[in-house]
Order: C-alpha cells, then structure tokens, then sequence
C-alpha cells in the first residue's frame, strides 16, 4: 500500500505502512565485516488500518520492529507489529479505533479510556530486555529473535520517555516522563531510574513550567537536563477541535538541570529563546559547566500553530549548549558547530554522558528545510573535520547507528549502520560503513525486495 498523498502526506510514499510481517534473506553485496554480529532494531509508525482521523499524524501510528540480522557475512530480516493493547483492540475490530494522540474527540466511545499507545518511537536494549518505547506509555518488552510481542514492563509504573540514557560506567538507565498525571496534556513530569539489572528504582514526580512536547532529553556524569520548549501540549485545545500539540513560541524554551543524586525540588531552570530539540548528540560537563549539542530548530517543524495554521518550515544544526552551573545567570549560551541541515544524531555510545569526539548524523546536504536528509554525515571533533557520504536519485537515509568494532576499541572505531530507501526501486538497503571513513561509501549492502517505511530510530545488540 502506498497510500493517497491527498488524504494525508503521511500515508504516501514512502511514509505509508506496510501490512505484511515477513522473514527474508537478503543478498549482500560487497562484504559485512566479520566481527559485526549481531542486530540491528528500527522502528517506525505504521498504521494498522487507515486512520479515522483525517488530520492524522506521523508520530501516532502503531509501532512495528524491523529487525536486520548480520553474521558470517550474512543478512537476514524479519519485521512484527507491535502487539499493543491498542493494536489488539483495533486488530479485533478490523478497524481503526484511536485518534491521533488519544484525542477524544476523534476516539471511537467504545475505547474511551482505553490504553492508547503505540510503542512506536524507538527500541533499546537494557539489563537483558528488547523494549519498544513511546512518550507516553511503559515500556513493551518484545522477543530479540523472533520480535514476538512480550508486554508492557510493569516495573515503570505509567508514562516513560522513549529517549532513556544509558549510563556506560554504571549501567544504569536514565529515564523521564511528560504528560504525568490524571489530567491528560498535563505539565507534569517524572525523573526515573533504572538500575543495571532492570530494577526501577527510583520515579520522582515535578511540574514543568507548562505542558510541552518533551520528546528527548539529556543526561550527564552528574546531572540531568530537561528541556521544556514551546511545542505545546493542550488538552483544552483539544477539545474545541484544535491541535492537541502547537507551536507558541511566546512561552520561550526552559531547560531544568538538576544533580541525578537530588531531589526534583532542587531543578534550576535555565532559558533561552523560543527554539526546539528533538534530539541531542551528547552531554557532558567539566569545570562547572554542562555542555549539550543538540539539534536545534528555530521552530518546531511537523506540527501547526495554535491557531491550527500550518507552522514555518524549518530545519536543524548542530550547536552547543553552555550551562553555568556557579553562575548567576539562568540565561543558556549557544554556539553553532555544524552549518548542514540535519537530524538524527548518533554517538559512541560509550561516551554517552562523557566528553567524547565522534558524532554521526543525517543529513540534508542541499540545507532545503526538511526533514528527510539524503546524507550521512561524521564529525571530528578533535580534528574539526567533516566527512559526508551522499545518497543520489531521491534516495533518503534513516537514522546512522554506531557499533564498536570490539568492546574495547578507542573511541569511533567500527561501524555505521543505516536504512536508506531506494526512491527509483521503492525498496530499502541496509547499508554499512566504516565509522570514520563514511564517504568512501559503505562497505556492504544488503538488500531487501520491498522497502522500510520511514521510522525514527534504531540500534545495535551484539550477540
């Protein structure tokens, strides 16, 4: 199914759903290094049925893995839906029941109340569990090898982010959640913890300055760092037939920093000017200072104005955050780092939490305010060198994921993995580059015969 671009763009092309669950092996040309053994997990929204709601967005179809299987130079693909609550209901029904984001307004009454998530939004691997996140529902447990849908881990207790940080000395997992409370589209938030062996333990609630759209966040050796940014969350809204989500820049951007060993009533919040982040690169901090590179817009693209008018187009670099943790200003300062349009930045993730000096992303080399990149960019930043591989003939790229080449390699040592569409074939590759040398072109590619929606992340799992 390719969908009808005048119903809703995110049905079309290459962001319609594919129905079939399928296990294939797949032909590789040139050669998968031998030590890359393991997977590669993508998800993505892809609707199980067409959405009742005609102003449907990207980010709120059901959520469905595509796993990619490397070993022995081989490559093998299997891909599963995500068996939600909500899947199951509309599975049974065969039909769509949801609305966008759970809006009541454009829910079916039989499902009023019921669990609306779509576990959609990205997959980890933490403490021996393969879990498929969204931003507003527990983590979903599902099988490594076979991608059967296991359930929702119990242990989180509500909402979680589908952006946790896993701290490389400690193993734990970091984690937040917005929208937290009875009321939905709320100003409340979680800060959570999850030790190296699965145990949540810790979940401490705090009010936001107002209900935001907090889709990633970012974590350091010491801290914790929450932006809360104009893209707008209302329940009210809602109800009048408005966009439950909407730009209002007027609200200005806030970032709460708070030690990880504190209690939430200590968070300073910082500000800047109206600007949003969906995803940083990295965090550290050294001689009192906390430093972020993050993918800054000026304004959120993807979503309307309050007023349900469409919003600017608008694209993300690369800058840096600067918080004073001894001084007196509250004010963040910023520094541009990269000037390519991007998105999807990507680490060692060894050195998540940790100054580091590798960094991938994608890209869009014509710097044309979009949000599909049709590079895969490196970044030096010990060097300041920039490396970036081009993909021709209207061929986009997902998100770039990092392997190290052993456990113990130095830093940016191994691999990259990404999923590009083929626009002239309307299939997928997966292809594979060595790290730090992405524009001599990938090493392997392994082939599919259809292609790969459009998703949002992805990463690797050694085995």
């Amino acid at each position: 199914m390719d969908g009808d671009a005048r119903l809703n763009a995110y049905l079309a092309g290459n962001f319609a759903p594919v129905r079939s669950e399928d296990d294939l092996d797949l032909t590789v040309t040139g050669e998968i290094p031998a030590g890359l053994r393991g997977a590669l997990y993508r998800i993505g929204p892809n609707p199980q049925f067409e959405p009742r709601d005609p102003n449907h967005h990207w980010f709120a179809g059901d959520g469905m893995v595509h796993g990619f299987y490397l070993a022995d130079g081989k490559a093998t693909y299997r891909n599963r839906y995500v068996r939600t609550p909500r899947w199951e209901l509309e599975h049974a029904a065969g039909r769509s029941l949801f609305g966008t984001f759970g809006n009541p307004m454009t829910t079916d009454p039989a499902v009023m109340g019921q669990d609306s998530g779509v576990a959609n939004t990205n997959i980890v691997w933490h403490a021996g569990r393969l879990m498929a996140l969204e931003e507003g529902h527990a983590p979903f447990e599902m099988a490594p090898d076979t991608l059967d849908s296991v359930g929702y881990v119990q242990a989180y207790r509500g909402r979680t982010t589908a952006h946790p940080k896993i701290d490389p000395a400690t193993g734990e997992m970091v984690w937040f959640g917005y929208g937290v409370g009875d009321a939905p589209l709320s100003a409340g938030m979680s800060y959570g913890v999850t030790d190296a062996t699965g145990q949540v333990v810790r979940r401490d609630d705090f009010q936001a300055p107002f209900a935001s759209m907090v889709h990633d966040f970012m974590v350091t050796e010491n801290h914790v760092l929450f932006p809360v940014l104009p893209l707008t969350g209302s329940l009210e809204r809602a109800m009048r037939g408005l966009p439950p989500f909407a730009w209002e820049p007027e609200k200005g951007s806030f970032v709460g920093v708070m030690r990880r060993d504190a209690d939430v009533s200590t968070i300073r919040w910082f500000n800047t000017g109206a600007c949003y982040v969906f995803h940083p690169m990295n965090a550290w901090e050294a001689d009192g200072k906390l430093y972020a590179d993050v993918m800054r817009y000026d304004q959120a693209p993807l979503f309307p104005k309050a007023d349900g008018s469409p919003g600017e187009k608008s694209a993300a670099r690369l800058v840096r955050w600067t918080f004073d943790l001894s001084g007196a200003s509250d004010a963040i300062r910023e520094e541009p780092i990269d000037d390519l349009d991007g998105e999807f930045p990507r680490l060692d993730e060894r050195f998540a939490t940790r100054a580091y000096r590798h960094g991938w992303y994608a890209a869009d080399p014509t710097n044309g305010k979009t949000i599909k990149q049709s590079a895969i960019a490196h970044l030096d930043f010990a060097t300041g060198r920039r490396q970036v591989y081009e993909l021709t003939g209207g061929d986009l790229t997902s998100e770039p994921v990092f392997t190290p080449r052993t456990a113990d390699a130095p830093e940016g040592d191994g691999w990259v993995t990404a999923v590009v569409w083929r626009a002239g074939e309307n299939r997928s590759d997966l292809l594979v580059f060595e790290a730090q040398d992405v524009a001599k072109g990938p090493v392997a590619v392994a082939q599919l015969p259809r292609r790969v929606p459009f998703g949002f992340h992805g990463n690797w799992v050694s085995f």
